[in-house]
């Protein structure tokens, strides 16, 4: 699977520089954004075409200390009854676990290609300027998924803000079990740690160009 140095939090480590940190992520995010505004034009516009719906949805799941929060991301799925407007709100079960690669609900080399290259989640950038989200931390779940694999750790999983990459993401992705994901994911919020934190955003970016175990 690999590893990432977790240490834990320094003394030194103060709440003051973890706010620092999180007003250079919304300042980061929204640069990100502008740059990025072209690519989700694009990949909006042949979404469109493909499924012939509105191409940005949003997900719901439990964010940041069980604050609800509703995830955009663009379409890469067939489903669901047809529904007019600019945003497509979903409210299901579905999570991480029933994704594989041979997903019949993802329609053509298209929409693979922005799973594989997560360009679907890059509408979540607005998530990190509004202060819901950050770069780097466990990722949304649904309320089910909650419920049913944190059991006794529910609480501690909300207590770290949900972010767009985290542990499981760089270290195996898809191909990890549930199981992996939470225990990674438990990990980063009890370890937090500057070092942790530097280390998942610099493995982030080759593993989003390689698209490897993603699906």
């Amino acid at each position: 699977m690999g590893s990432l140095p977790v240490l834990r939090q320094a003394a030194n480590e103060t709440e003051w520089t973890w706010q620092a940190i999180a007003f250079c992520e919304r300042l980061a995010a929204l640069v990100l954004l502008l740059f990025a505004l072209p690519v989700l034009a694009v990949c909006s516009l042949v979404l469109w075409l493909v499924f012939g719906r509105t191409p940005l949805i949003a997900h719901r799941r439990v964010g940041w200390q069980g604050a609800p929060l509703w995830m955009l991301k663009l379409r890469t799925m067939q489903g669901g009854a047809p529904r007019t407007g600019w945003i497509e709100r979903i409210d299901d079960a579905s999570g991480p676990e029933l994704k594989r690669a041979s997903d019949p609900r993802v329609r053509g080399r298209f929409a693979r290609f922005c799973r594989r290259h997560s360009l679907d989640e890059l509408p979540q950038l607005w998530h990190v300027i509004s202060g819901e989200m950050a770069l780097v931390g466990p990722r949304p779940i649904t309320q089910q998924e909650l419920d049913r694999y944190y059991g006794v750790h529910a609480a501690e999983i909300l207590q770290g803000k949900p972010g767009l990459v985290g542990l499981w993401q760089v270290l195996g992705r898809n191909r990890l079990t549930y199981a992996e994901r939470c225990r990674l994911d438990l990990r980063l919020v009890r370890e937090r740690s500057i070092t942790l934190y530097g280390a998942i955003l610099l493995r982030a970016l080759p593993e989003v160009l390689r698209g490897k175990h993603s699906w």
